[in-house]
């Protein structure tokens, strides 16, 4: 039996860990998904400044969106101190942001993150971008889980993006509502009333 060049089998090797890696990455999803509908998480809600953990986000970000050409910034209200799970909140914050610098078009894309203390006295997070959007067709079923829109099945990934995003919004007694930004999309993560003192840095 011939033994194929080691340049393909190479290639073949890293094929088959990227399938692991993405399998693994699904699983992960789903464990996560699990514990958040159980409601398990709450257990690990703390006083956290949502404010905070939003610029922090943005910040992580900033290096993949300048590589793309894509402008990201922050502009919100700050503090903004909630009750919560400041590991899920920090990652549904990415997943959305994420989202935005893959669609946003190259070289001359836009993406804002709000945050802002509503009427009601819950607080929002938004993630706005200029890019394709969803179609309003599309919108209803975008948080399903594994559901993929006409423009995204060209991109990587699994449909549980915003899956997570709107579970962490569930956890923490708000709603996950996505709306037309002309052009692309605008995502508005909205979380309870609940309003907690921070404690002062040590």
């Amino acid at each position: 039996m011939t033994r194929p060049p080691p340049a393909e089998t190479q290639t073949e090797i890293e094929g088959a860990v990227a399938d692991v890696d993405r399998v693994i990455g699904i699983f992960n999803a789903l464990l996560r998904l699990a514990e958040i509908d159980t409601g398990l998480r709450r257990a690990g809600f703390v006083a956290v400044d949502l404010a905070e953990v939003a610029a922090e986000a943005v910040e992580f970000w900033l290096p993949a969106a300048e590589v793309k050409g894509v402008a990201l910034a922050w502009d919100g209200q700050a503090p903004l101190p909630v009750s919560g799970d400041p590991l899920l909140l920090a990652q549904a914050l990415s997943n959305l942001i994420d989202n935005a610098v893959k669609y946003a078009p190259a070289g001359r894309g836009s993406i804002v993150v709000g945050a802002r203390r509503l009427d009601n006295g819950g607080v929002e997070l938004s993630v706005a971008d200029n890019g394709p959007g969803i179609p309003d067709a599309e919108k209803p079923r975008a948080p399903e889980r594994f559901f993929r829109g006409d423009a995204s099945r060209a991109s990587p990934g699994v449909g549980l993006g915003l899956s997570i995003v709107e579970a962490v919004a569930r956890l923490h007694g708000g709603s996950l509502r996505l709306e037309d930004n002309h052009p692309g999309l605008r995502v508005h993560l909205r979380l309870g009333t609940e309003i907690v003192a921070l404690s002062a840095p040590g």
